[in-house]
């Protein structure tokens, strides 16, 4: 049992900072990410809003007992992170390696999380 306790942890810290690290860069790196949306096609108003989401989703995964919420933040952060991916693929940015990382931290933290 402590192996899974590891496993989860580790993989649930990782893609916590993955994702801090994502959000803090819409918010310290504004203009960065406005072209980057731009690029993809994505209003920039939902900049702000979407690192909030992202916020809010670590905090849930690591806070929150209620299992139904934090299935929807697993739900949530895997389109997010399937989106990503493609629509990295799709412009040709060759930047769909941290989505990939995300995918897999995200699919082990979440079955790892219901065997604990």
């Amino acid at each position: 049992m402590k192996k899974e306790y590891i496993i989860y942890y580790i993989a649930t810290g990782l893609l916590s900072l993955l994702v801090l690290f994502s959000a803090g860069m819409y918010f310290f790196n504004h203009q960065e990410v406005a072209v980057m949306f731009t690029n993809f096609g994505y209003p920039i108003y939902i900049i702000y809003p979407y690192a909030v989401a992202k916020l809010l989703g670590v905090i849930t995964i690591w806070f929150v007992a209620n299992k139904t919420i934090k299935e929807w933040v697993y739900a949530g952060f895997f389109f997010a992170f399937i989106l990503a991916f493609f629509a990295h693929v799709m412009i040709g940015d060759g930047e769909q390696m941290g989505a990939l990382i995300a995918m897999i931290l995200l699919v082990v933290s979440y079955i790892y999380s219901k065997k604990i």
